[in-house]
């Protein structure tokens, strides 16, 4: 399927089984009024990760987000094709734009990725998950 066919609404992939995570996204989602973003959460349903190309390793490591383009995006990228969809954050996609910006927020970004990953993991193997 071509996903250009279905640009009318951004779609987030994001973890609903992490804590931090859950709360960024209900945020986003008390924003998102026009209902301009599909919320997938990948904790509960992975169908939608699979039509994208996406494993739910790949997933749970790097936020990923599909933009209106169709493009899979991901790290700061994914961030700020989510942030051009909401109100009060528009701004933020705008100052994060140049690709020097960009490209350092994503380092940043990986950095804090590889952690939350590591705790995610360390969560799961203890609850026995």
């Amino acid at each position: 399927m071509d996903r250009r066919q279905n640009n009318a609404r951004v779609t987030m992939f994001y973890d609903g089984g992490c804590p931090l995570c859950d709360r960024e996204v209900d945020h986003y989602k008390r924003l998102d009024v026009s209902r301009r973003v599909n919320w997938v959460d990948i904790d509960e349903d992975i169908s939608e990760l699979s039509a994208s190309g996406i494993t739910h390793e790949q997933a749970m490591k790097r936020l990923h987000v599909r933009n209106r383009e169709g493009e899979l995006v991901t790290g700061a990228f994914a961030f700020q094709a989510l942030w051009r969809e909401l109100p009060y954050y528009r701004w933020l996609a705008t100052l994060v734009s140049p690709a020097w910006v960009l490209r350092a927020l994503d380092v940043l970004y990986g950095w804090f990725a590889k952690r939350r990953y590591a705790r995610r993991q360390q969560c799961d193997n203890a609850c026995g998950l």
